[in-house]
């Protein structure tokens, strides 16, 4: 069973800054792209980064680019998002997907974690 637990979250005022984790754990084979989406209430789940597995190429939205940097280690099952220069529009739920393949046997399959809250408000 895969699991991905996400950290980091919480109350910042505009201008700050907020880094977020993910941790995957359990039965993991390899890894492939790993990403962070997010969700504002009354609005759809969106894109804001991902990465490849070798971490060599990286892809942002336009309303992040410049603002935000995702980054894994593999060796730790990690990815994280360090968000900078925090606006009010970012305020939603981010949640961190990963495509695990966890057993030789087994096809690549996409895993999600529970979210975390980030609130940008004075």
């Amino acid at each position: 069973q895969v699991q991905l637990v996400e950290s980091g979250g919480g109350l910042v005022q505009p201008g700050g800054s907020l880094r977020l984790s993910c941790a995957a754990s359990g039965s993991i084979f390899s890894f492939n792209a790993m990403g962070w989406y997010r969700q504002a209430p009354g609005k759809q789940r969106e894109l804001v980064a991902d990465i490849t597995s070798g971490g060599g190429s990286t892809n942002y939205a336009d309303s992040v680019k410049g603002r935000f940097t995702i980054s894994r280690d593999n060796a730790k099952n990690r990815v994280y998002l360090q968000m900078n220069s925090l606006k009010p529009e970012d305020t939603a739920v981010y949640y961190c997907k990963a495509t695990i393949r966890p057993t030789s046997f087994m096809t690549p399959r996409d895993y999600w974690g529970q979210g975390t809250q980030v609130t940008v408000s004075s």
